[in-house]
């Protein structure tokens, strides 16, 4: 198992920080690994909260299926995905700062069937997509934040 953990510090208020990422309808206008993103269920966004993403692996488009399991508004989310060869979970914290919010992303990434001898080796490509959705996830936010 890989576990990846990242930490962003932007100026967007911890509730609009919070709404905009746990909505993981959300995730590909901020990571880019992510290809396609849509909620799967109606409602609002809670546990039990469904979505599919198309995620980018290798040259390639898979769907990865998220379910949130854990909800403390404005302060965490877990969602638990699951596609094909991989198992994740993703634990997002927020908390005010003294210029907006600190995030504090782990996620759990564990390889499945024959895609689990590959392990060893994926933890440099999954840091440097761990990287990419920190990265953007900061862009996101600072740019929502500037124009609201």
């Amino acid at each position: 198992m890989a576990r990846l953990r990242e930490q962003i510090e932007t100026r967007a208020p911890i509730d609009e920080a919070f709404d905009f990422v746990a909505d993981f309808a959300n995730a590909a206008g901020w990571d880019p690994g992510v290809a396609s993103a849509e909620r799967t269920n109606p409602g609002p966004v809670g546990i039990g909260a469904r979505y599919r993403l198309g995620v980018r692996i290798r040259g390639r488009v898979v769907p990865m299926d998220y379910e949130i399991t854990a909800l403390e508004r404005p302060h965490r989310v877990v969602l638990r995905g699951s596609g094909p060869g991989v198992r994740a979970v993703d634990d997002i914290r927020f908390e005010r700062s003294a210029t907006g919010t600190r995030i504090d992303y782990t996620a759990d990434i564990r390889l499945t069937g024959l895609l689990r001898l590959a392990a060893p080796f994926a933890g440099g490509a999954f840091a440097r997509i761990a990287r990419d959705a920190r990265d953007g996830m900061q862009r996101a936010l600072d740019q929502r934040t500037a124009i609201g």
